[in-house]
């Protein structure tokens, strides 16, 4: 049943907000660094033929992330309600798209992601413990999997128990995993070797492809940039903490890896690296012997577990609010009494998670992601300008730096992303974008069944 109407805010908030300015870039930090900056850089530096390209390929990733967190910032204190592109979306074109938004998510996008992070840390953390995780124990399934769905667990049910909780575990997780991205750095530097008089340049098939398919794995690295939009009905004072966050917090990020990357380089050549799927344990191992590899695998099981909590806090709140515009099943707009938590949406989570760790691999989960979401993201930073003509006059409290250049950049990589992974990998990204496209029918079958139940129409 739905709650009571009463707790409503000034923008039709339900959800109390208690997230204060350093949760909220928690979010945006601990939702990113997750296991994308220890073991990307060994996959670009395959694809890439040059130290320039790398470099090249890292500045553009933080390049476009600070573009779409710019613009993202004005939507939001615009807007600072539960659902984040939800919500943009619904606002700028009618709830159709933000609908495909919402299915995306249930069925690709939010899913994948927590299939990618949980096996991540589930295989770290056995590795930690001398365990072999591929290993299966039960019912065709590995030790990994098991542990990936046990984390899922975990991480939704602190979340049920209310937002403080999960906000205390992002915080602290988000400080341990800067700290020990920094302590990786700091390794990394004090081990640098004298630079390799000529590097070598690899021969690439085909460079502009290779630089596209570099730039998917780059971004999914930086994306969780825009995840505190999801959670925005529940920031304090949100015209104000919202922006900071998306700025601060991505800016923060973006300086981490390429510190990251630059202490990587001055250890391994890069003519050595796509040899080293795990770089920075290398790294570390070099600078520190064996007692390394157990740095890192701590290093990055902490910073996926925080991960994962960042995702879980903000993913169900798009079925929260899909279901407050009676366009999926009315239970998930239930408000927890006592815990103020969208209970029922995060139990849905938690399913979708076990579903998906239980059949698919990360590579596999970790490209559904990013072939998902950017079509949305793109959509998204347009609806600045869609909106900017439309209501001249609404309220910003921010405006987005160096429109419309800057979003523009963003909609010009977005196009230029795309358009490299359906050359390259046709089959992937057609398929994706066709479970996205099933929606459609689901879409009015849905409104045909809020237009014949009692009560108001869904909301425009």
């Amino acid at each position: 049943m739905h709650d009571s109407p009463a707790a409503v805010d000034r923008w039709g908030e339900r959800l109390p907000r208690r997230l204060g300015p350093w949760s909220a870039g928690a979010v945006v930090i601990g939702s990113t660094i997750g296991s994308g900056i220890f073991r990307t850089p060994a996959v670009i530096a395959e694809r890439v033929e040059s130290l320039a390209i790398f470099a090249a390929v890292w500045i553009a990733g933080a390049v476009i992330a600070l573009c779409g967190a710019l613009t993202y910032a004005e939507l939001s204190s615009m807007m600072p309600r539960t659902g984040g592109i939800y919500v943009y979306l619904r606002e700028a074109y009618g709830r159709l798209p933000a609908f495909l938004f919402g299915w995306a998510e249930l069925l690709v996008l939010r899913p994948a992601a927590y299939g990618a992070i949980a096996i991540t840390c589930a295989d770290y953390g056995w590795r930690l413990l001398g365990v072999d995780g591929e290993g299966a124990v039960a019912l065709g399934f590995s030790r990994t999997q098991l542990g990936a769905a046990a984390l899922i667990i975990v991480v939704g049910s602190a979340n049920i128990r209310g937002v403080s909780l999960g906000a205390a575990i992002q915080n602290f997780s988000t400080v341990l995993k800067i700290a020990a991205l920094a302590g990786l750095c700091a390794l990394g530097l004090s081990a640098a070797h004298a630079p390799d008089p000529v590097l070598s340049v690899r021969t690439v098939a085909s460079p502009g492809a290779a630089f596209g398919l570099a730039m998917v794995s780059v971004l999914w690295a930086y994306d969780g940039w825009s995840d505190v939009g999801f959670v925005s009905g529940e920031v304090r004072d949100p015209q104000r903490n919202l922006p900071r966050a998306f700025l601060l917090g991505t800016l923060a990020v973006a300086v981490l890896y390429l510190a990251a990357n630059a202490a990587y380089l001055a250890v391994i050549p890069l003519a050595e690296m796509p040899k080293r799927e795990l770089v920075a344990a290398d790294v570390a191992a070099i600078a520190i012997g064996r007692g390394g590899v157990a740095f890192v695998a701590a290093a990055v099981a902490i910073s996926t577990f925080g991960t994962l909590n960042g995702s879980m806090m903000t993913g169900p709140r798009v079925f929260f609010a899909m279901a407050e515009d009676r366009l999926f099943f009315r239970a998930l707009a239930h408000v927890d009494p006592r815990r103020g938590t969208p209970s029922r949406a995060i139990g849905l989570s938690i399913v979708l998670g076990i579903v998906f760790v239980s059949v698919r691999g990360f590579a596999e989960l970790a490209d559904q992601f990013v072939i998902g979401i950017w079509p949305f993201y793109a959509l998204g930073v347009l609806a600045v300008f869609l909106l900017r003509r439309r209501q001249p006059d609404r309220e910003r409290p921010y405006r987005t730096w160096g429109y419309p250049v800057v979003p523009g950049v963003f909609l010009a990589a977005t196009l230029y992303l795309l358009g490299s992974y359906l050359v390259t990998e046709p089959l992937t990204f057609l398929a994706c974008i066709g479970v996205i496209a099933t929606g459609v029918p689901v879409y009015y079958v849905w409104l045909s069944r809020a237009s014949a139940s009692p009560g108001s129409p869904p909301s425009s």
